[in-house]
């Protein structure tokens, strides 16, 4: 492993535990081991973070994994057998954090409840993120973040108006829970800051999607307004589309802002357009889309992708190449920013991943490691906790390990 981070890193000395598979709650334990946080990855001795497996491997090893596991610690424990209850109540008295993805009332059932974690460690902060939370009607049903995305209204808007509903084909609303929890983790820490108790944070993943997807409740509840699929334009603002150049490119145009929108008319060689009175609006010009959308589609089709984008940032108008992983990789502003990074793999060697979420000026985060073998700090962990090998044989032996 890498050196670890230094004593500036801002989440340096919290104890994490992360329990969860399958993405939101890992992901949220990578948040915080990304700024310092000390995450350990607990996973069961014979059915590791499926994570491992997802997706494309190279050399039989998970490249997702390389992601989603970095900087974190890795050891196995089945929380069903006795061994491994005691043992993760143990880990538990050391912790600041938990983090879980059981359906409702497996903990429980294992007698690892809140009330056996917080009685150990009354400083203790429990993150349960599961798919409809804690209680409810569908509380126990299994569920993944696709069901969210279905039943949030976002597959409802996404698409073209004649065409089905449409899915993300990436784990979006496992991705923006992931983040949410990281954010409602620091919050109940820092409410034990003030009161020295920890709490329970019950995160549902059908939740935050909701909230990013805007004021549709607000529309609906106050108008009856029902959003509708509208493709890449939108109800709100015109001209606002994807568009083709002479060469085959695309490019995507965005006018939220008046002084834009006025901007691309003057670009595109339709000012008389700024001066008709439903142009003053976003809402408005979005009702006239199919006029605003033939003078922008028409000037970038007779324009080659290069033409278009110097001419685009020369009037001071918002435009950015479709790109894919491709051109992502080598885009100018995502290396200034060092957005995907290199780090050193033991396994796999040199790997280039995204870096982390966001800078801070004085105690930045890092990527330490990437994700680490199944299993391979178990014996470590353990004799941190005090544990001698012959108690670790014990559990071993009891199939806890």
């Amino acid at each position: 492993m890498n050196a670890p981070h230094p004593p500036t890193t801002p989440l340096t000395g919290l104890r994490v535990l992360d329990l969860a598979t399958l993405f939101a709650g890992p992901l949220a334990a990578t948040m915080l081991g990304d700024f310092g946080a000390e995450v350990i990855k607990i996973e069961h001795p014979t059915k590791p973070d499926p994570s491992r497996g997802h997706g494309p491997s190279k050399d039989g090893i998970g490249l997702w994994w390389k992601l989603l596991g970095r900087n974190k610690r890795t050891m196995t424990l089945d929380l069903s057998k006795p061994g491994g209850r005691a043992t993760l109540l143990q880990l538990a008295t050391t912790a600041d954090v938990i983090i879980e993805n059981f359906r409702p009332g497996t903990l429980e059932k294992w007698d690892l409840g809140w009330p056996e974690l917080s009685a150990a460690n009354p400083r203790l902060v429990l993150a349960r993120v599961t798919a409809f939370g804690q209680f409810g009607p569908y509380a126990h049903r299994p569920g993944f973040g696709t069901l969210a995305e279905a039943m949030s209204g976002f597959a409802a808007i996404t698409g073209e108006p004649d065409a089905p509903p449409t899915l993300p084909p990436f784990g979006l609303a496992d991705s923006i829970a992931g983040l949410a929890t990281a954010y409602a983790v620091m919050t109940a820490l820092a409410a034990r800051d003030r009161t020295g108790e920890g709490q329970v944070v019950d995160m549902a993943i059908i939740e935050p999607i909701l909230t990013v997807l805007g004021p549709q409740p607000l529309w609906y509840d106050q108008l009856g307004h029902v959003q509708p699929r509208t493709g890449n334009r939108s109800q709100n603002n015109a001209p606002r589309n994807t568009y083709r150049t002479a060469d085959g490119t695309w490019v995507a145009v965005s006018t939220s802002a008046q002084s834009i929108a006025e901007r691309v008319m003057r670009l595109v060689g339709r000012p008389e357009l700024i001066d008709e009175p439903w142009f003053g609006t976003g809402a408005d010009r979005a009702r006239h889309s199919d006029v605003l959308d033939e003078a922008v589609g028409s000037w970038i089709a007779r324009h080659s992708h290069t033409e278009v984008m110097a001419a685009f940032e020369k009037a001071e108008a918002a435009v950015a190449p479709i790109q894919d992983v491709r051109d992502v990789m080598t885009d100018p502003q995502y290396q200034a920013l060092d957005t995907i990074t290199t780090i050193d793999d033991p396994d796999l060697g040199p790997l280039r991943m995204q870096n982390v979420l966001f800078r801070l000026s004085a105690t930045p985060g890092g990527i330490r490691w990437a994700g680490r073998p199944h299993g391979a700090d178990t014996r470590a962990v353990l004799t941190e906790l005090g544990l001698t090998d012959a108690e670790i044989d014990t559990l071993r032996t009891e199939g806890a390990l």
